[in-house]
């Protein structure tokens, strides 16, 4: 993460069925609405949640450019 980045903690438990509660803050950062779709990314560092893209999305086959660095690098086009 870069400088301007913020970060911060959530935290849930999970259950002997392996569920959880996504905190507030997390459905709030995702704009999460009911049935939608998480992606789990494992990665070196750890696992990595991000809300996954609607398949009626046009870019949805280009999964490898949904980072943070990409979003803003985009952002203005």
């Amino acid at each position: 993460m870069n400088a301007t980045s913020r970060q911060s903690a959530a935290f849930s438990k999970v259950s002997v069925n392996s569920q959880t509660v996504i905190p507030r803050e997390v459905c709030e950062q995702l704009k999460l609405k009911p049935g939608d779709t998480l992606r789990f990314r494992l990665t070196d560092e750890g696992v990595l949640l991000d809300k996954a893209i609607e398949a009626g999305d046009p870019f949805a086959a280009f999964s490898e450019w949904t980072s943070e660095a990409d979003e803003r690098a985009f952002a203005d086009l």
